[in-house]
């Protein structure tokens, strides 16, 4: 008899999806672990930025790097058999991280990480550290792109977050020797570099859409503020949440139409054209700041870094 007479006809039935509830709890249980990890690494994340601001001079873009890093760190955690040491683990990814931004961006090979390794550690060839503490802590964010990335690795970890040598080693991955000697030279090189006649403000107008924008944002015009975004508009809220699509994005002002006292100033971070933020009038300092990019549509990209309160601390905003 064949057998095959008994068998089904037709198209294979489709394997069974998982239902409604299924989904859910997978991604519950998946938002809970993200929730778990953020919290873990919460302590870290502002001395990362400060290391990562410095490494790619920009803050904006050290925030990048930081949210890189964690991203990398939450998807290798999962083959990892047990918690890596926390601190050397995430400033490792982080530096390596940094540096291949680094490279995509001049679109050239940076220096090995060990090439500083021919020069002694001698403790002859280091300045005061104190000194060289105070040069790191205040040099302009952009001086240190002008050093290797061995040299600005080990400049920011000792001098300016104030890791010991063998820390540094660990994090970077090299011998102590090289440490001490990519220090010499990133410290040599950075007082050079410090010295140097500063950067006069710009004198550029600011774009009219950013103006705009501000104005109409701190009168609560929300229907004004929407009404300038592009259909394919996106968001970020860094390290909260992404939209995109003008019905999606325009959600995103409700929760500033609930606050009160909030104002927007036009000024310029890193050569970039920001908004900073200011929570009540009589604020000093801004709290955070939100970056915009236009295109004849309207505006195609709104960042806000309202979450991740601790760049206000490296941003350097100039004001008209």
């Amino acid at each position: 008899m064949d057998s095959s007479a008994n068998k089904p006809t037709g198209p294979e039935p489709a394997p069974e999806q998982p239902n409604g509830t299924g989904q859910a709890s997978i991604l519950g249980t998946l938002e809970e672990a993200r929730r778990q990890f953020l919290a873990l690494v919460d302590d870290v994340r502002p001395e990362l930025h400060r290391y990562c601001t410095r490494m790619t001079g920009s803050v904006a873009d050290g925030e990048d790097v930081v949210q890189d890093t964690l991203a990398r760190a939450y998807y290798q955690l999962s083959e990892q058999k047990e918690l890596p040491p926390l601190r050397p683990w995430l400033f490792r990814i982080a530096h390596n991280r940094a540096v291949d931004r680094w490279r995509h961006d001049v679109h050239r090979m940076a220096e090995p990480l060990d090439a500083a390794s021919d020069l002694a550690g001698d403790e002859a060839f280091e300045p005061d550290q104190a000194l060289a503490r105070h040069q790191a802590v205040h040099a302009a964010i952009s001086c240190f792109l002008q050093l290797a990335p061995a040299q600005r690795g080990c400049v920011i970890l000792k001098d300016v977050l104030d890791h010991s040598l063998e820390e540094i080693a660990g994090e970077l991955d090299l011998s102590v020797p090289a440490v001490k000697a990519a220090l010499h030279r990133g410290r040599a090189q950075l007082r050079e570099l410090s010295g140097a006649a500063p950067a006069q403000p710009s004198g550029r107008a600011f774009q009219p859409a950013l103006l705009r924008y501000a104005s109409l944002f701190n009168a609560h015009d929300w229907d004004g503020v929407r009404a300038m975004l592009a259909d394919e508009v996106r968001l970020d809220l860094v390290s909260r949440r992404k939209a995109a699509g003008r019905r999606e994005v325009a959600l995103y002002f409700t929760n500033y139409s609930k606050l009160a006292g909030w104002k927007l100033v036009p000024g310029r971070l890193d050569g970039r054209e920001v908004l900073a933020a200011f929570a009540d009038p009589g604020a000093v300092r801004p709290g955070y700041f939100i970056e915009l990019e236009f295109s004849e549509d309207g505006i195609t990209f709104i960042r806000d870094f309202r979450y991740v309160p601790y760049i206000a601390q490296e941003a350097v905003i100039e004001f008209a």
